[in-house]
């Protein structure tokens, strides 16, 4: 390679490294399949503190009294039902830390299916979190309540019911500001 072209070759390198940024953002900025967007909307956290603060305490106080990799199979299971990737994401890295296997976390989608990995407790709250966070019939039906009752104690139930509703509450934040993956 001659001297000019080397020179032309490196001063070429910024523009399309600057070309490339450019098209990832527009392909970043695309609407998706389901016709929206991705990426964040605004910074909630920020711009409403004092919500963001109340939510952090709260999240603290839903999960006393419970065992930690069962709260994180609840928040991810409840996070995969609304959809919240920013959540799954931290959850999955949460439950991780905590010492869950890959194997739960892989299967805890289709946990009735895969029931001989997870303990009756654990089923009774999955099944407790698909019908708080779905609500599909417009209430929970007494079945899954009675089935969470019949493994956890008032207060634990309380407390669990206190983490499902947290967890929801976090999801929306992110699915409606659009938080994204790995930004926690």
């Amino acid at each position: 390679m001659t001297t000019r072209t080397a020179q032309a070759s490196q001063a070429s390198q910024p523009a399309q490294a600057a070309q490339a940024a450019q098209a990832a953002q527009t392909a970043a900025a695309a609407p998706g399949p389901a016709g929206h967007q991705h990426g964040p909307r605004l910074p909630w956290a920020k711009l409403a503190p004092e919500v963001y603060k109340a939510m952090i305490a709260l999240d603290a106080a839903a999960k006393k009294g419970l065992e930690p990799a069962l709260v994180e199979l609840v928040k991810i299971r409840a996070s995969q039902l609304n959809h919240c990737a920013f959540c799954i994401d931290m959850h999955i890295k949460d439950a991780r830390q905590a010492g869950e296997t890959e194997q739960r976390i892989y299967l805890l989608n289709a946990w009735e299916e895969a029931t001989a990995f997870y303990s009756a407790e654990e089923q009774a709250a999955l099944a407790l979190t698909e019908a708080v966070t779905l609500l599909t019939e417009g209430f929970v039906p007494d079945a899954a309540y009675d089935r969470a009752a019949a493994h956890f104690g008032q207060a634990e139930l309380a407390q669990l019911i206190a983490l499902i509703t947290t967890i929801n509450a976090w999801n929306r934040f992110g699915v409606s500001t659009r938080m994204a993956p790995g930004q926690a």
